[in-house]
């Protein structure tokens, strides 16, 4: 079955290396812009399920504010420690400059 995408945000509200936090039905997302890539997350560390948007970027690494878990936000992948990795869903920027979010 294709992924239904859900309209949540214009890209000129989410400058570059920025993060928002937005809604997709009941799941709250992370939305993550980095050198001109948007991606999603589920808001929430999966190491204690914190709210990622209480934590900081930079560059490409996202650090929960809780206890200090570090992601790399162009994969999802748990960078300290290793293997605590994020919740992913498929986005994209459509053509009016929407981002757009699938989320199960």
């Amino acid at each position: 079955m294709a992924a239904t995408f859900t309209p949540v945000l214009p890209l000129a509200e989410l400058g570059d290396g920025t993060m928002r936090s937005v809604m997709v039905g009941a799941t709250r997302v992370l939305l993550v812009h980095v050198d001109g890539e948007v991606r999603a997350y589920d808001n929430r560390c999966p190491h204690r399920a914190w709210p990622l948007e209480r934590g900081s970027l930079a560059g490409g690494v996202l650090t929960c504010a809780n206890h200090r878990y570090t992601f790399d936000v162009a994969t999802g992948r748990g960078l300290d420690p290793g293997g605590c990795d994020l919740v992913a869903h498929p986005c994209r920027v459509e053509a009016d400059g929407t981002i757009a979010v699938a989320v199960p």
